[in-house]
């Protein structure tokens, strides 16, 4: 996922961190500097969702504006992988007991 916040902020006329922080206090959302920062300038480690709730009803924008998928950049497993996943699911699973001794008969 990318951040987008500074240019969602941006397309509505918002080109300070400081004033994207005085109106997210003006609708309950005192954040630090600190943190404001690092959403204006970077990418959050983290966010709560009650958070991007307030960012998103300050900017009246959608969430899909402020957080771009990226999905090129996940990994994907390689083919050489997939049968080894494969045979160990067809493997039937035997239940055992803890303590060693023999499960009655079925």
């Amino acid at each position: 996922m990318r951040w987008n916040l500074r240019l969602a902020a941006a397309n509505r006329g918002i080109w300070k961190a400081s004033e994207m922080q005085q109106l997210l206090a003006e609708h309950g959302l005192v954040i630090s500097a600190g943190k404001m920062s690092g959403l204006w300038s970077g990418q959050p480690a983290s966010i709560k969702l009650d958070d991007l709730d307030v960012i998103c009803a300050v900017l009246g924008c959608p969430i899909g504006e402020l957080l771009i998928p990226e999905p090129d950049k996940v990994t994907r497993p390689d083919s050489a992988d997939q049968p080894a996943v494969a045979q160990a699911a067809a493997r039937p699973v035997t239940p055992r007991r803890r303590d060693g001794r023999s499960l009655p008969p079925m």
